[in-house]
């Protein structure tokens, strides 16, 4: 145990989180600082130890643990059903989408093949959520670099899906709507309708959002050319989502994998070009964000177009119809993966066949991956580089479960 010695107080750091550096190995000039876990550019309870000179940052370390949701161990102590509440906690701004690639792994195991107005509402709704948490990304990297209109602007589009997903699921981040073998409910009378109204409304502001935000030339020039990520490292560290489509490869799971009915969908996949600094630097990452919210306004306007025109809401139709009273799958490994806002969430499981409740749950959680890259990025660069790289990353510590 290491005692570090204040004016007022003395304080312990525990075996669980030492120092990295040592005051004796420093250079004359340099310094230890600790940015978080309250710091606010940190986008929640990550505390980073870096070793400075002067302003020149030569090391960063991040240090784990300090948001802790226990979702491995929660999941193999509950009913498969029991755990989408659990599942909503992970990526707590993108729910949906975590619903989404849970609940399709437990089908998958259970052979259930769902009807397609089911399939239409989930990548409909998860779509919303997409938007959302691109908006909550792109807006509060623009507060951390020094921008606060657009980030007013954005939370207040952000608001209008919020609400629209508490119509549908009546929570307002937590939903627990995408159960399995079905959805908790169908879409409510005029849902769509007030879909389609968001979508012809929030596609000029996304053009105006480019024009103030991602073309701004003093975002550019706080962006391009910084955190700059080659595509052979951003694969080697196991990347995902726009942080590797970021690097330039065209790489997302609802094209490679093609699950659900996103086959039947007409989308891109946007990739960094470099068209103002390095392909893989915080600019391209978050103009892959904004671009992909322009894709998922184009599956919403599909997906609406299914449901009003060829799978129409019936008298007959109950989103609850294939929902298993018992779950209990064959004895088998088995890993599903989907393309959640951050990147590849995925999801394995190990059955005995007798119970229902896993003997093993293990996520693969986004955050974490794109996390680790940090170290490699934050080499001989600025302290305020440092708060544009980790927050171009998209960072939600409520997945970073180690």
């Amino acid at each position: 145990m290491q005692k570090i010695q204040y004016k007022y107080k003395t304080e312990y750091l525990t075996e669980s989180e030492p120092l990295k550096f040592k005051e004796e190995d420093l250079a004359e000039e340099e310094m230890i600082l600790n940015v978080g876990p309250q710091h606010p550019s940190t986008h929640g309870v990550l505390r980073l130890e870096v070793k400075t000179d002067g302003e020149l940052i030569k090391e960063v370390v991040p240090h784990l643990g300090y948001l802790h949701r226990c979702f491995e161990k929660h999941a193999e102590s509950l009913p498969f059903p029991q755990v989408i509440p659990f599942v909503d906690r992970l990526d707590y701004l993108a729910s949906m989408n975590s619903e989404h690639a849970y609940v399709m792994g437990v089908e998958k195991m259970l052979d259930l093949q769902m009807p397609q107005r089911v399939e239409y509402i989930r990548v409909l709704v998860a779509e919303l959520n997409r938007i959302a948490s691109h908006f909550l990304a792109i807006g509060s990297y623009a507060l951390d670099i020094g921008a606060q209109t657009p980030f007013l602007w954005l939370f207040r589009d952000r608001e209008t899906i919020l609400r629209m997903l508490e119509w549908v699921s009546g929570g307002r981040l937590l939903y627990n709507y995408i159960w399995i073998g079905g959805l908790f409910y169908d879409l409510p009378v005029g849902f769509e309708e007030k879909c389609k109204e968001f979508t012809a409304y929030v596609r000029p502001k996304l053009v105006e959002l480019q024009q103030i935000i991602i073309d701004n030339h003093l975002f550019i020039n706080r962006t391009a050319g910084v955190g700059v990520l080659p595509l052979d490292l951003a694969i080697n560290y196991g990347c995902t989502g726009p942080v590797l489509r970021g690097s330039g490869l065209r790489y997302d799971l609802r094209k490679v994998d093609g699950y659900s009915v996103y086959p039947e969908l007409d989308f891109d996949i946007p990739v960094g070009e470099g068209k103002m600094g390095k392909v893989g630097d915080s600019w391209d990452r978050n103009y892959v964000r904004l671009l992909e919210c322009f894709e998922s306004l184009k599956i919403i306007d599909q997906c609406l177009e299914k449901l009003l025109k060829e799978h129409k809401r019936t008298r007959d139709f109950d989103p609850q119809a294939l929902v298993p009273k018992k779950i209990r799958p064959k004895a088998m490994d088995f890993y599903v993966r989907a393309e959640n806002p951050k990147g590849e969430l995925g999801f394995f499981f190990r059955t005995d066949g007798k119970s229902d409740t896993p003997l093993r749950v293990k996520c693969r959680a986004c955050s974490f991956h794109n996390l680790s890259v940090l170290p490699a990025l934050s080499k001989n660069i600025l302290m305020a580089d440092l708060i544009a790289i980790v927050g171009s990353l998209d960072l939600v510590m409520g997945e970073v479960d180690r």
